[in-house]
């Protein structure tokens, strides 16, 4: 006989005549067929029972023999419902486990394969109890987990959060559902009857996306449990789980939905965990972070529909929107946006993508990471650890011939040269820079080690960017400002026409007075003048002067026209412009 590996299952199923060597023979021989397949234990197993030549529960009784381990029949085991609230049933499902029996500080959980851990170093994980395992065929444990959790895709309500329509036409929905989180059992929301940690996590997260937060940061302190969201820019603590001691089944949940290794705990992961509420699908970036507390987890939510604004949502008044769509426009040429992290560059970088998204033109972007996909737009993420960098990605791009190329970052030399020189050969290109204004890109570029020729042969334009709270429509009331607020603002008088509103609160905003955020913006043209003063290593400064006297309005003037609109108060563009200059 001609069989390269015969185990311990294998051996025995032949002494005890249940196998006979020629169907050994015949599987070994189907399996041989196959291209590319290699005949081994595992797939000979796999193939004697799609044969019939042995059977599953044979199998199972074998491997238990083998390895010590006690076999259970599931059909004659009567499972105690209350059991559901010890494994939640993303965790069953995922790793094929049920739990069968629990006595005191002991829980015996039925897997089919005894090496698959994971899932059982989850459990006990989770519950801080020890787990005795016991083998079961995989497809009783398939059974017994629809009977114990209800069969896949039969939804319960959860009780708790109820999300009215924002929009005034009707409620969206009386009850957060199971398949309005379900994007595949991964992310499965069980029913009434589910664990309570399971219901705690997706009533945190529903809480935050209701409140339109960007964010959900999860901190262990020192003697409480503390949950924040990051509304329009500002974080805001909200109701906190009832007791400490849920902290390690909280973040061990949300490790569990963003596929992160819940036996890990000392050093920094990264996940992700894909819903949909209602009609709209989120991405939940998971970032866990080591603290001397327990580990901090943040989950940033991603909107798809944040991505697709016009020039005109983004915060460009008329006569901006016409100079950035010109701009952006252009056939070749590098088009910069800077400002401080979170100041929403990669939300306009998207903005002009998706206003220049047409059939005829073909655009690359790489990434790190790649946070929105984008229908229609090649996009690359960015691999350092096997050495896709953005310096490698782009190199490889200009191969695919774009017309547009989006660089998410640039950071360092190779990444600035390689951009430069894709723009000086035909293409558009836009990226980003950590500066505070626009004229200090192109000092930064320089000081990268980029010749000044090559920064004004192909900056067409900068863009510095900075995002205010938006005023609640609902609630913004109007009044005179003070002579000292005018003066703070650059104004002597108010000018007629000018609303000058203020923020009060209401339930539609969450008696915050703010509901969403808009750009405010200073835009550098790289005319003649500046492309001379660039050449000559002109500093921010005199680059600053000359860009006022070619029109430029700076951070602190676009957020007066917005207050003047009644778009966002005083208070909030004397705060994100505090250093800026008249």
């Amino acid at each position: 006989m001609s069989i390269p590996v015969v185990d311990f299952v294998l051996q025995r199923a032949l002494d005890q005549k249940w196998l006979g060597p020629a169907q050994l023979e015949s599987a070994a021989a189907m399996i041989s067929r196959q291209p590319g397949a290699i005949v081994s234990s595992g797939r000979l197993v796999a193939q004697l029972i799609a044969d019939g030549a042995l059977t599953a529960w044979q199998v199972t009784v074998l491997r238990g023999e083998s390895f010590g381990i006690e076999v259970v029949d599931l059909r004659a085991t009567e499972i105690p419902g209350e059991l559901r609230e010890c494994v939640p049933v993303v965790l069953a499902r995922r790793h094929h486990l049920v739990p069968i029996a629990r006595t005191g500080e002991i829980v015996r959980v039925a897997v089919s394969d005894p090496f698959a851990t994971e899932g059982v170093d989850a459990v006990a994980e989770l519950l801080g109890a020890r787990v005795e395992i016991v083998l079961a065929p995989i497809e009783e444990i398939r059974r017994a987990i629809d009977h114990l959790y209800g069969e896949p895709g039969v939804t319960g309500e959860v009780r708790g959060t109820i999300y009215p329509d924002r929009s005034g036409s009707e409620e969206m929905t009386s009850m957060v559902r199971e398949d309005d989180f379900a994007a595949g059992d991964d992310t499965a929301v069980a029913g009434d009857d589910a664990a309570p940690v399971i219901k705690c996590v997706h009533d945190l997260i529903s809480a935050a996306i209701d409140q339109r937060a960007s964010d959900i940061h999860l901190e262990p302190l020192e003697k409480r449990f503390r949950v924040r969201h990051r509304i329009d820019g500002l974080l805001v603590e909200t109701s906190s789980p009832p007791a400490k001691s849920l902290q390690l089944a909280i973040i061990s949940r949300v490790k569990i939905m963003a596929n992160i290794s819940i036996a890990e705990k000392r050093v920094p992961q990264d996940g992700r965990i894909q819903l949909r509420h209602g009609s709209r699908v989120l991405d939940l970036r998971v970032s866990s972070l080591p603290t001397v507390h327990g580990e901090s987890v943040v989950m940033r939510i991603l909107d798809q529909q944040a991505v697709k604004l016009g020039l005109g949502e983004l915060g460009f008044d008329t006569g901006d929107q016409a100079l950035m769509a010109e701009l952006i426009g252009s056939p070749d040429g590098v088009v910069l946006v800077t400002g401080p992290t979170g100041s929403g560059k990669t939300t306009t970088l998207y903005g002009f993508l998706h206003h220049l998204n047409t059939p005829d033109r073909k655009i690359i972007t790489v990434e790190d990471p790649v946070e929105f996909q984008l229908s229609g737009i090649n996009q690359v993420p960015v691999r350092s650890e096997i050495g896709m960098t953005f310096g490698a990605a782009l190199r490889a791009m200009l191969r695919q011939a774009p017309n547009v190329i989006m660089v998410g970052e640039i950071r360092d030399l190779e990444t600035a040269e390689i951009a430069i020189n894709a723009s000086l050969t035909g293409h558009l290109v836009f990226s980003t820079l950590h500066t505070n204004d626009a004229p200090g890109a192109v000092a930064r570029l320089i000081d990268l080690g980029v010749k000044p020729f090559l920064v004004a042969a192909s900056l067409r334009a900068v863009l510095a960017q900075r995002l205010v709270r938006k005023l609640c429509p609902h609630c913004r009331r109007a009044y005179s400002p003070s002579a000292a607020e005018l003066e703070a603002l650059g104004w002597d008088a108010t000018l007629p026409g000018e609303r000058f509103m203020r923020a009060v609160g209401c339930g539609e905003c969450d008696g915050l007075g703010y509901r969403g955020r808009i750009g405010i913006f200073e835009i550098v043209v790289i005319n003649e003048e500046i492309q001379q003063l660039i050449h000559e290593r002109a500093g921010p400064v005199e680059l600053r002067a000359r860009a006022r006297l070619n029109g430029m309005r700076s951070l602190r003037e676009d957020g007066a026209r917005k207050v003047s609109a009644g778009l966002t108060t005083i208070e909030e563009v004397l705060s994100i412009t505090v250093s800026d200059a008249r």
